[in-house]
Order: C-alpha cells, then sequence, then structure tokens
C-alpha cells in the first residue's frame, strides 16, 4: 500500500513554490492600486496550490504508462517506480484538479466575474494535456508555452482582476516575469531529463535545442525577471527589493552554465523553486508597500 508520505513525494512539493508566487505577485499589484482583497487571494492561492499538485500527479500516471519515467533522477515517481498502481495516481490527478474547480468556483462566485469560469476549465485542459492525451503538447516542446501562459500570465492577471476589476500595468510586468521563472522550472526539471526524454521520444524544448542552448536559456529565464521586476519601481519604489535576487540568480544560472547534470540539477531545480517564492515575497510586498 501506498505511504501518505509516498504521495506527498509524489506530489513533488519542491514545485509548489510556483504556484504561489503567481498569487503574491496579482495580491501586490491589487494592494498597489488600495483594492486587494484577503480572502480572494487565499481562495486563489488554494485554486494554484490544487492545480500544481494536480499537474504533478497527471504528470506522473501519463509519464509512467508511457515509459517516460523509467530510469529518471529526481523526486519519486509513483507510477513508474510501482509505488502506486497508475489507476489511483490517475485518480488522484483528478481528485486535485476537483478541489482547484470547487475553490474556483468560489471565487468567481465571490468576485462574480462569471467568465473565469471558462478560463478555469482551459487550464485543467491545459495541466491535463501537458503529458496526457493522444497528443501530449509537453511531448512537443510546448511545455513552456503552457506553463508561461497559465502558471504566469493566467494565475497572476486571473489574481489581480478578481480583486481590482482590472490590470495595472504592474501586475501585466509581474505576470512575464512570474511565467518566465515557471518556465526557468521547467526547463531545468527537463535539462535533467534530456538523456531518457530523447530516448523515449519525448521532444521538450531542452531535447530539440540540445543541453548547451538550453543551459543558456535557463541563464536568461532565471536572470531577466529580477530585471523586470525592478522595472516595477516606477510605480512602486519598495519594488527594487528583488534585486536582493540577483545573486542567488546567479548562482543557479552559474550552477547550470557550468555543465552540471543529473543528480547535481535536483538541487537547482530546487533552488529555482525557491528563487520563484522569494520573488513572489519580495515583488508582491514591495508593490503593496
Amino acid at each position: 500500500m501506498t505511504t501518505a508520505r509516498e504521495w506527498v513525494a509524489g506530489a513533488r512539493p519542491r514545485t509548489l513554490p510556483a504556484a504561489a508566487a503567481p498569487v503574491l505577485v496579482g495580491t501586490g499589484a491589487a494592494a498597489q492600486v488600495d483594492s486587494a482583497d484577503l480572502g480572494r487571494a487565499a481562495l486563489a492561492l488554494g485554486v494554484a496550490l490544487a492545480l500544481q499538485v494536480g499537474v504533478n500527479y497527471a504528470n506522473d500516471y501519463s509519464d509512467g504508462v508511457r515509459g517516460t519515467d523509467v530510469d529518471r533522477v529526481g523526486p519519486l515517481r509513483l507510477t513508474a517506480s510501482g509505488t502506486a498502481r497508475p489507476g489511483a495516481v490517475k485518480a488522484a490527478a483528478f481528485v486535485a484538479f476537483g478541489v482547484a474547480a470547487l475553490l474556483g468556483l468560489a471565487l468567481v462566485i465571490v468576485s462574480q466575474v462569471w467568465w473565469l469560469l471558462a478560463v478555469g476549465a482551459f487550464s485543467i485542459a491545459a495541466a491535463w494535456g501537458y503529458t496526457g492525451g493522444r497528443s501530449p503538447y509537453g511531448y512537443r516542446g510546448l511545455g513552456e508555452v503552457g506553463v508561461f501562459v497559465f502558471f504566469g500570465l493566467v494565475a497572476v492577471l486571473g489574481t489581480t482582476y478578481t480583486q481590482v476589476g482590472g490590470l495595472p500595468w504592474t501586475a501585466w510586468v509581474g505576470a512575464v516575469a512570474v511565467g518566465l521563472l515557471a518556465c526557468a522550472l521547467l526547463m531545468v526539471n527537463n535539462l535533467r531529463d534530456v538523456p531518457t526524454d530523447a530516448l523515449v521520444g519525448k521532444r521538450t524544448v531542452a531535447v530539440r535545442i540540445g543541453e548547451h542552448r538550453a543551459r543558456r536559456v535557463y541563464a536568461a529565464l532565471v536572470l531577466v525577471p529580477v530585471a523586470l521586476g525592478a522595472v516595477c519601481a516606477f510605480a512602486a519604489p519598495w519594488a527594487l527589493l528583488v534585486l536582493l535576487l540577483f545573486a542567488p540568480a546567479g548562482i543557479l544560472a552559474g550552477v547550470v552554465l557550468l555543465g552540471a547534470r543529473g543528480r547535481a540539477l535536483v538541487p537547482v531545480l530546487a533552488g529555482t523553486g525557491m528563487l520563484e517564492l522569494a520573488f513572489g515575497v519580495l515583488l508582491g510586498f514591495g508593490l503593496a508597500l
């Protein structure tokens, strides 16, 4: 029987900062125009976290049944390792999606932004379609596009809109920055898996452009968002707090550029997640001040 610890490991908690950061930035942008609503922010955070867990279980299931996760390094793969039955992992994914849908419905009812129901439905479909279905877009090198759109633009702008009823320019800048950091998280994950992905035909961006270019792209994805966050200082001077992240971003970029691979990239994955969370905290706080 699969233990609770194994289910938690299979949910890949190191990726959860990718869900929290956009809500922090979106709420900070709302606070910057004196419209923050912590209740709605909490609902948005619940939606984001549930979606992230759902994505992780869905990827575990889909990659596992396709044989993509065989002999990989990194977090426990419940399906591929035989730790849990494929059907149970799939069910866990849809339970998480269901929780996200219920919390999203509550947020829509409170905010009265009814068209967000369609956005939510597309988000769940995209979460499943990344590695699930007959033609998963993650296998065709479109994973970063999906992550940028849904864990960057949609997550930040949706959070802001449900509180403000509009979108200040700082929300757009923050959304792009968070989307790039979310792409960095996926890029380093896929960079670690290049050897096995190439063998099974999973054509991620890292596989398509090769390790050397993928490493340079990752470096840009962690450094550019810090500069973008600083641009928000034109509206909120305390946004310059994000400049504190240039050093840790530079260290992560350096480790990757120097050729870390395999298990050596696991701490980089965790570090990238923490970088995104720190960015969300500092930019959100800076905008709120």
